[in-house]
Formats: structure tokens, C-alpha cells, sequence
């Protein structure tokens, strides 16, 4: 008993005399002890430039400023570990048993500069230091040592963090705050970040199960949940510290543009007008930054899409995908106002192209400069804004400002578009296309694109165009290629040729048509036609003339025929067809239709003269011969003859 009694005595002088000395140990002195133990542990130096202070129980704990911490001998020479003020608190307690059980490790304004070398080994990978050995010690694919101590809680405020993967571009983020709770070594660890990309802050939720496993480069469960201004994402799955991740990704956002903003999209793009959108997918991300979405459901305000995809990431992501719809509605895609144009032809407003000439306002597709992407589409509508197509099969190639869509077919105007259509953004904006057509309805193909609804009928042909310009009205009157159609039964609205050319009724103020062919070319705006041949019953009409696809106008005329029985002219009276397509001109040329007849009856008069001077002259005069000439000629013959006979000749 008196022996237990020594005993207790001894150990309670000892902790008497060990705290006497810590009393009087300068705070300095305490930052070496510490920075020694740290460097034995981490293979780091860390260095005190500030005053430190520190407390004894219950909580052990340092409070020093100006704090830094050495990089790895292979990341440069800028510390790793920067902090304006750093505060650690360790369990005296769990100290006096031998265990290490941080408390508190808070950091106002720190810097952290994080770097992988080309083994992807981090310079976060801390370990402890061999004898003679200096700097850190080595860890294979950014894998670490299980920490020689447990934190309960970290919390950084006001933090800038540059993190540089080998070969690739840094990332820098300020203004990050975290809060990391981790109660138990081998247990859960929650985590509360703030991020700031584009200055208003971006909140992340995380749960990060076995943190100490993760922090050894195992895998395990995560969680995270990302709120920010109108945008919401979910993920659940495994990830390791590497950043390689594989879940499910779920998210939302009220106001696409608004989102990209928050989460520092491009500056300067201008973004598609999307409203709310969803987002659903079984997610793989791999370190090399190549992202597999699978299962993948993607709605934008009143579209659907479904199918997978392939996500490389970079300073311009690729996507590859195969996707499937049904509706789409596309003309939130195109600037605000040109999508309306026929609408508006149609309801005679102030931007009606056909009145007005086309909109001037400039056009800005820098959004295609966001992304590359190559994109098949099955879909069973789709409304650009424009034009509407019907069930169709799309391919999308969008490379470095320029996009490729192809029709595989399309249905389109109640028939069928085989082709492709190119906008080029990168040396200012140029449209084109090289297409074949069947069975297309012309006068929704005319109405839809060009406002012109007068020509009714299906049309077969192919058409290959170039437009150059920022704005509607440049592009269109800029417009070159060529092309041909084939019209079966059709008709014209606005004139009736039967009544034009026959007695009755007609067919009411339309021309009714049995067969419409003719070719085309473009330049400078305009459509120039040489080549029209239309069939009518009993009739045939020829044309030809100008369009004016850039400044809406006609100057074109058509010369349709009355015809025999044997196929040969009874009748013509051109037509000619001027001025805007709002309110064209139609008026019977009746000097040229009177040309013929007088001509006709010019040659009758000839011909009763011929035959009359041939009986007066007695001899024979040739129709191609000039009557003139046989005049003269008689005259000198009847001259030579009476001078042979006055000179007493025959």
C-alpha cells in the first residue's frame, strides 16, 4: 500500500514539475517543438513568421500567424500551405494517453498550391521522413499513408486555391470557405465548401464515407449535393481521391444562362434562351477527364431527350452522343426575332420580311465556339423556328465555330430532305447547303423560308446554296449556287391564265398547272431562271426573268401559248410578272402578244405584191428574192432590149 502511495506521489510530482516547465516555455519554443514533430511526421518544414500563443487544457492548443508549409522538392519552391492565421487544438486527454486527436485546425486566409507530377502524385501526399532522408517521402498514383493523427474539425475561411495537373492549364478559385466535420478516424467525414467561380457563391454538401481509407487512395462512398442561384445537383456514387468518380448525377436549374454564370461559364458567349432544365444519368468520370454519361434523360423547357453520351473535358469540351426525342422545340436556339419571321409575314406585322425587307438585326452564334460535339439525333419533330421538321434522322458535327447538320432524311414540308446544312461562325457568319428534295410542298418550303406562298404544288429537284453575312438581310442578299425542280399538278394564286388566254369563267384568279420543270442559278441575291416550261390543258407557258431573293421583288415574264391540235401556236400573250412580293404587277404584254399578227400580215402583203409585179414584169420573182432588185433588174432588161431594137438589132 505505501508503495502504490509513493507512486501515485512520483507521477503527481512529475506532472507537476512537466506543467511548471510548459508554464514557463515561451510560445516560440512550444512552435519549434511542434514544427519538429510535424516536419518528423510529413516530410514538411513549416515556419512561424508571427507571434504564437498557445493553451494547455482541456484543449492543448496553438494559435500562430503568418504560418507556412513546405512544398514537395519536386513542385517548385512556393510553399504548399500558406495562412494569415492558423489555430490547432489537440485533446490533452487523449495526448496523455498517447493519442494524437485533434480538435480544431482552422486557417483564416489561406493559400493552398497543389500541383500533380506526370505519375499523378500529388504534392498533398504527406509521409514521414526516414533517417537522412529529406523532403517528402515517395507515394505511388497520389496514395498516402494513413494519417499518424484524427481532426475532428478543419475549417478554411477566405481561401485561394491554385491546383495545377501536370500538362494541363491551373485551375484558380478564391474566396473558398469550408467546414469539415470527422468525429470518428474510420468513419464518415461531412463536409460544407463555398465556392465562388464567378463571385456569387456556389454551396456543396458532401459526405465522404472511410475518410481516411479515401485519404489513402481507396475508394468510397461519396455524396455531394451543389446548390447555387437557380441550380440544384445531386451525386451519389464512389470516388477515390483522385477525382475518379462513378454514380448517379441528377440535377435542375430554373434559368440555364443564369446557372452557366454562377458556375463561371465563358465570358463573353452568348448563351442559348433556355429556361428550366433537368439532368439524369448514370455518371464514370476517369482522371484523364473523360466523362461517360449512360441511362441519360436531358430536358430543356418543353424537350426531351434520352440516350448516352461521351463527355471529353477541356478549355472546349467534346461531346459525342446518340440521343432520341420526340417534339423539339429548337427556336429559343435562334436569335430572338429572326425565328418569327414568316410568322410575322404571315400576320403582316413590322418585321414582315415580304413588306419590309428582312431583318437587319445582327446575328451572334459565338455560343458555337463553346463546344465541339458530334451528336445523332432521332427524333419525331423538331421546330427551329423556321422550319419544322417532321419524324427525322439528324447527324450534328460542331468543330471550332462550325456546324454540320445532316438530314438522314429529314421530313420536312410533307415530304423529304436528303443533304446537309453548314453555319460557319469562324471568320464571321456564312450559311450553306447542298440538298435533294422529294415530294416537298412548295408552298409551305417558299412560305416558311421566304414569306412566298403563291406556288402550290410537290416538288422534286435539288438546291445548293452559299450566304455570307451577320444579319437575314445580308445573308440573303448575298445568296449563290444553283439548282432544279419538277412540279407535278399545281397551281399559281394571284393570276388565272385560262382566262387570260380563253373565253369563261378560268379557274377563279389561279392558274392551274398539269407540270412545272425549270433550273436556276443564284448570284448576288438573285434567282435567274432562263428555262420554265409550264403544262396547262390546251395550253403551255414558257418563262423567264429574275427573282429577287434578297430584295423580295420579281421581274419575270411568262409567255403562255394557246395550242393546236398538232401542237403547233394558235395564240401567245406574254405576262409579265414585276415589282415586290407583297403586291406584284400582272399585266399582259399586248405588244409583243400583237408583234406576230402584224408580222403575219406584213408577209401577206409582200407575198400579194410579189405575185401582182411578177404578172405586171411577166417573170417569176422568188420569195427570198428582194422585190427591189427585181424591179431594177426587169427595168434594165426592158431597157437593153428596145436599144438592141432602135439599133436595128433582133
Amino acid at each position: 500500500m505505501k508503495l502504490i502511495i509513493r507512486v501515485v506521489i512520483a507521477l503527481v510530482v512529475a506532472v507537476v514539475l512537466l506543467l511548471g516547465a510548459l508554464l514557463v516555455l515561451p510560445g516560440e519554443k512550444l512552435a519549434q517543438l511542434a514544427a519538429s514533430q510535424i516536419e518528423k511526421q510529413t516530410g514538411r518544414t513549416v515556419t512561424f513568421g508571427g507571434r504564437v500563443g498557445y493553451t494547455l487544457w482541456p484543449t492543448l492548443g496553438v494559435k500562430a500567424d503568418r504560418v507556412a508549409l513546405s512544398n514537395a522538392d519536386w513542385a517548385g519552391p512556393e510553399p504548399m500551405l500558406t495562412a494569415e492565421r492558423l489555430t490547432i487544438g489537440i485533446a490533452a486527454a487523449d495526448l496523455i494517453g498517447g493519442k494524437v486527436r485533434v480538435t480544431e485546425l482552422s486557417a483564416v486566409l489561406p493559400q493552398l498550391n497543389l500541383s500533380t507530377r506526370a505519375d499523378g502524385t500529388g504534392n498533398w501526399v504527406l509521409g514521414p521522413v526516414d533517417e537522412g532522408q529529406t523532403g517528402a517521402a515517395p507515394a505511388a498514383e497520389g496514395r498516402m499513408e494513413s494519417l499518424p493523427v484524427s481532426i475532428e474539425a478543419l475549417n478554411l475561411t477566405g481561401a485561394s486555391l491554385r491546383y495545377a495537373p501536370h500538362g494541363e492549364t491551373p485551375i484558380e478559385l478564391t474566396q473558398v470557405d469550408l467546414a469539415l466535420q470527422w468525429p470518428e478516424p474510420n468513419g464518415t467525414v461531412l463536409a460544407d465548401i463555398t465556392l465562388r467561380p464567378a463571385g456569387a457563391p456556389v454551396q456543396i454538401a458532401a459526405e465522404i464515407g472511410t475518410f481516411e481509407a479515401f485519404l489513402a487512395g481507396q475508394v468510397a462512398s461519396v455524396g455531394a449535393s451543389v446548390t447555387a442561384d437557380e441550380i440544384e445537383l445531386r451525386f451519389d456514387g464512389r470516388a477515390n481521391i483522385t477525382g475518379a468518380a462513378t454514380g448517379r448525377l441528377t440535377g435542375k436549374s430554373s434559368d440555364l444562362a443564369r446557372s452557366l454564370a454562377v458556375l463561371g461559364g465563358a465570358e463573353g458567349v452568348e448563351t442559348p434562351a433556355v429556361k428550366t432544365w433537368l439532368i439524369a444519368s448514370d455518371l464514370t468520370y476517369t482522371t484523364d477527364g473523360r466523362l461517360a454519361l449512360r441511362d441519360l434523360t436531358l430536358e430543356a423547357d418543353a424537350n426531351r431527350l434520352r440516350g448516352a453520351a461521351d463527355v471529353v473535358l477541356g478549355d472546349v469540351p467534346k461531346v459525342t452522343a446518340r440521343l432520341s426525342g420526340d417534339q423539339l422545340d429548337f427556336s429559343a436556339l435562334l436569335p430572338a426575332g429572326d425565328a418569327d419571321l414568316p410568322a410575322a409575314a404571315a400576320a403582316g406585322t413590322g418585321t414582315d420580311p415580304v413588306s419590309d425587307g428582312w431583318s437587319r438585326e445582327r446575328m451572334d452564334f459565338g455560343w458555337l465556339a463553346a463546344l465541339n460535339a458530334a451528336i445523332a439525333l432521332d427524333v419525331q419533330g423538331v421546330d427551329t423556328g423556321s422550319v419544322k421538321l417532321g419524324p427525322s434522322k439528324l447527324d450534328l458535327a460542331l468543330d471550332n465555330s462550325r456546324a454540320v447538320l445532316k438530314f438522314l432524311p429529314a421530313s420536312v414540308f410533307d415530304g423529304q430532305v436528303q443533304g446537309q446544312l453548314v453555319v460557319n461562325n469562324r471568320n464571321g457568319l456564312s450559311v450553306g447547303g447542298k440538298l435533294s428534295f422529294q415530294d416537298i410542298r412548295l408552298e409551305q418550303a417558299l412560305g416558311q423560308t421566304m414569306g412566298y406562298d403563291r406556288l402550290n404544288g410537290e416538288a422534286l429537284g435539288e438546291l445548293e446554296y452559299l450566304g455570307v453575312g451577320n444579319s437575314v438581310a445580308e445573308i440573303m442578299s448575298s445568296l449563290s449556287g444553283k439548282g432544279w425542280l419538277e412540279v407535278g399538278k399545281g397551281f399559281f394564286t394571284g393570276f388565272d391564265l385560262e382566262q387570260l388566254m380563253r373565253s369563261g369563267s378560268g379557274n377563279g384568279g389561279s392558274t392551274v398547272f398539269d407540270q412545272l420543270t425549270a433550273s436556276y442559278t443564284m448570284e448576288g441575291g438573285n434567282l435567274l431562271n432562263r428555262d420554265l416550261l409550264l403544262t396547262l390543258r390546251g395550253l403551255r407557258a414558257e418563262g423567264e426573268g429574275r427573282i429577287g431573293l434578297g430584295a423580295q421583288d420579281l421581274d419575270y415574264l411568262f409567255t403562255p401559248s394557246i395550242q393546236r391540235g398538232d401542237g403547233s401556236t394558235r395564240l401567245s400573250i406574254p405576262v409579265a410578272i414585276t415589282g415586290p412580293w407583297s403586291d406584284p404587277k400582272i399585266r399582259p404584254d399586248l405588244k409583243r402578244a400583237l408583234e406576230p399578227e402584224i408580222d403575219a400580215v406584213e408577209q401577206q402583203a409582200k407575198d400579194r405584191l410579189r405575185e401582182k409585179l411578177s404578172e405586171e414584169l411577166d417573170t417569176e420573182i422568188a420569195p427570198e428574192q428582194d422585190i427591189n432588185e427585181a424591179i431594177r433588174d426587169r427595168i434594165e432588161k426592158e431597157a437593153k432590149d428596145q436599144l438592141l431594137r432602135l439599133l436595128g438589132g433582133d
